[in-house]
């Protein structure tokens, strides 16, 4: 039987990884004898490794050599864990997937239809979870780090903030993660728990 494909999106400092951890705990927890993999974009892999060091750099690519990277990243994602995850019949949890190329790439001022039309191939999740905290909540977090990236510009981020408010996607729900963790992982793992059933 093939598995179950959840993401968790969102603005930066949303808490889009924070949750994925709680959420495979409590996949974990309440459905042991499932098989999980918790995974993220950009990958670990070399494609993914590239971008990693291109947002920490002094200077990045155009706006849409930079997400064809990331599409890149995405197929190769595809090829060699999700989809053979999946087909094993394992629960996948990815921390990011297509909208974020979506929604970060219109922000840096891309064609939407161009981006999504780049992303169509994918394979869609069964469900998204938008982590989306009051604005004023990201930037504070933000602000907080230790490291920072190329993206994380607090008028880019307002762009990037507005464009998944504004998502009305099938099968995506949003969380209000400004919440206490506890309270946050408890919202997702309702909308979460019946398609697990």
């Amino acid at each position: 039987m093939r598995g179950t494909f959840i993401v968790i999106e969102g603005p930066d400092a949303s808490g889009t990884t924070r949750q994925s951890s709680f959420l495979a705990e409590r996949i974990q927890r309440e459905q042991a004898e499932k098989e999980l993999l918790v995974t993220a974009e950009p990958t670990s892999g070399s494609i993914g490794q590239t971008i990693r060091t291109l947002l920490h750099g002094e200077e990045m690519p155009q706006a849409d050599a930079m997400q064809l990277l990331f599409c890149a990243d995405r197929a190769q994602h595809l090829a060699l864990e999700i989809l053979p995850a999946l087909e094993a019949g394992k629960i996948v949890i990815s921390d990011r997937y297509e909208l974020s190329t979506i929604i970060y790439g219109a922000a840096l001022g891309l064609d939407e239809q161009w981006l999504r039309n780049l992303n169509n191939q994918f394979l869609k999740p069964d469900i998204t979870i938008i982590a989306l905290p009051p604005f004023e909540v990201c930037m504070e977090r933000m602000h907080n780090r230790n490291t920072r990236d190329q993206y994380e510009k607090q008028e880019f981020q307002k762009k990037v903030y507005d464009g998944y408010a504004a998502l009305n996607e099938p099968n995506s729900f949003f969380v209000d993660t400004s919440q206490t963790k506890e309270a946050s992982a408890e919202e997702i793992w309702a909308h979460i728990e019946p398609i697990l059933k």
